[in-house]
């Protein structure tokens, strides 16, 4: 699809008619070998780069095109996975709903002491808890730190589970009979570290969520659970209706 002209006798600005104008562009496939730099948009169209940045701002903010400072502009990536906020859903779900095989390196499984996740357990500080980590991959590649966290009371009969590819909610029903059936997420945006980066082979330029999950079994707080996962591979969604 080539350039428009964008039309100067109508009231809206030219910034917004050339947004949308890229967003049409976008979604018809035009840039998916490359976007065009500030310059090019400011001859295709020919207006000021003034207007080129008002238009690109938007795009950027919500994350259809990646635009740093002295780098030419691109195409920002789809997710890979999506998580729907409406439904207790595990991210080994997700990943195979996207189509992806999910497979799991896990790096910790033991039962220990931790007073402050007792506490979002409503347990006593020395409570022993199984502790799960586990670098969760889609596709083979990195998708996400998780760390999870279960009274061992309940929880133990997991010790010896092979989650390199299974659902961690899936393995509690079957050994223990316990389902995770409400739980309370809270998902922000962080700078990761340099070791999480590390692990995630993911560069500066990629920013992360964390997600911290407390699961509950028949009203019972059973689980704790942080997720940092690469935001540039996952996202999350929500539907809403019309109040009546």
């Amino acid at each position: 699809m080539p350039a428009r002209p964008l039309d100067r006798s109508t009231g809206t600005p030219l910034w917004r008619q050339l947004q949308d104008e890229l967003i049409t562009r976008l979604h018809s496939g035009d840039f998916d070998t490359g976007f065009p730099g500030e310059l090019a948009l400011v001859n295709d169209y020919r207006v000021s780069r003034h207007t080129v940045r008002q238009a690109l701002h938007q795009l950027r903010a919500d994350g259809l095109v990646v635009a740093e400072r002295g780098r030419q502009p691109r195409v920002g990536p789809a997710a890979d996975v999506e998580q729907p906020l409406d439904t207790l859903q595990s991210l080994f779900a997700s990943v195979e709903a996207a189509g992806l095989e999910q497979r799991s390196i896990v790096r910790v499984l033991d039962i220990r002491a931790d007073g402050v996740i007792a506490d979002q357990l409503a347990l006593e500080g020395s409570t022993p808890l199984l502790h799960l980590e586990r670098l969760r991959l889609a596709g083979g590649s990195p998708l996400a730190i998780d760390r999870v966290w279960l009274p061992a009371a309940v929880a133990s009969p997991l010790l010896d589970a092979d989650f390199t590819r299974t659902s961690l909610y899936t393995v509690l029903a079957e050994r223990t009979g316990l389902k995770v059936d409400q739980s309370r997420e809270t998902i922000k945006a962080v700078v990761p570290t340099p070791a999480e980066r590390a692990l995630l082979d993911c560069g500066p330029d990629v920013a992360c969520l964390s997600l911290h999950r407390l699961g509950r079994a028949r009203g019972r707080p059973v689980e704790w659970r942080h997720t940092m996962v690469r935001g540039d591979r996952y996202a999350v969604t929500t539907e809403s209706r019309p109040r009546r």
